[in-house]
């Protein structure tokens, strides 16, 4: 099946993450080779509303793979979760004949996606940028590499003072619903406990772990905390902590939105093309509300609908690993 198109619009939305701007790049040059029009979208669904909308180029896109954050900004939208809202955002871009479009973002942008196709039947394709990599039908998410890695190289620094010291550091980082950057960065940092929001964390197992530490001299460790966990973040778990083991010396840590900003790695800028490519094939033919992902090193289509549904989760297995390397 293929699709007669004119016109293409590219927007980020949600939180931002590093990658988006060689995402954004692919989407624009790949369009271009095809003799589409290519309108970048300013701040995501707001800007749509607000037809804050401008036509680009392959110079527009120059010298921005290497750069964190999105050129086209970002931004959450309340208006556009009405119907008038989106009849807005639809009026703006008939009048300039855009006939698809390329959503870089979250499960929320998805769903707005997915909305906004159904009401006036525009194609829409998702690329999943976001550091959480909590969205299913992708081994990896734009942004989740760079992430990590900037948590681990955070950590690392963290672990000398931590040594020198003789402290125990709880290290929160991002991730609200998931646990994916705490797990893979307290994994590569040999945290002694990793607490994740898809896991209940028993505690008295943990204190038992750490007393047995102490009793052992074993006076650095390090526990990394996901900062949607249920015990309600680093400053909770370090409250509970010292309030049985009085003798631990206690540091916290919170690492924030540092993780979100920088250079994308190697990685996230390969994803991110790879992935804006596809997006722009993918009108080309005819397909519509689908996410492009990554499966195997293999481009795959989820349905929108599906892959903010069923979210990425975390297998026991990754625990039972952590358990063991940190014993």
């Amino acid at each position: 099946m293929t699709n007669k198109l004119n016109n293409i619009g590219v927007l980020t939305s949600g939180g931002d993450s590093p990658g988006m701007n060689a995402a954004i790049r692919a989407v624009v040059r790949t369009g271009t080779y095809h003799n589409l029009g290519v309108y970048g979208i300013m701040r995501g669904y707001a800007g749509m509303i607000e037809n804050d909308i401008k036509k680009m180029d392959n110079r527009d896109v120059a010298n921005i793979i290497q750069r964190g954050g999105t050129i086209l900004k970002t931004a959450r939208s309340k208006e556009f979760l009405e119907y008038t809202g989106r009849e807005k955002a639809y009026n703006n871009l008939k009048k300039l004949g855009i006939d698809g479009l390329v959503i870089i973002g979250g499960d929320g942008s998805f769903n707005g996606a997915q909305q906004f196709s159904n009401d006036f039947d525009i194609p829409c394709i998702g690329l999943p940028g976001t550091i959480d990599k909590d969205i299913a039908g992708s081994d990896t998410t734009i942004g989740f590499d760079t992430a990590v890695n900037t948590a681990v190289q955070a950590i690392d620094k963290i672990r000398d003072t931590m040594d020198a010291h003789d402290r125990l550091f709880i290290v929160e980082v991002m991730g609200r619903d998931a646990g994916y950057i705490a797990l893979h960065s307290g994994i590569a940092t040999g945290a002694e406990n990793i607490l994740i929001p898809e896991t209940e964390t028993d505690m008295e197992d943990m204190i038992c772990s750490l007393t047995e530490k102490e009793r052992r001299k074993k006076l650095v460790n390090l526990v990394v905390v996901a900062e949607g966990g249920v015990l309600g973040g680093a400053y909770k778990v370090a409250e509970i902590i010292k309030d049985r083991i009085p003798t631990a010396d206690i540091r916290v840590c919170v690492l924030g939105h540092i993780q979100r900003g920088g250079a994308p790695t190697c990685q996230d800028r390969l994803i991110a093309s790879h992935m804006g490519y596809y997006a722009v094939e993918s009108l080309l033919i005819g397909r519509k509300n689908v996410m492009v992902g990554v499966v195997n090193n293999k481009i795959y289509y989820t349905p929108l609908d599906k892959a903010v549904k069923e979210k990425q989760r975390i297998g026991q297995e990754w625990m039972k690993i952590v358990k063991i390397l940190a014993s």
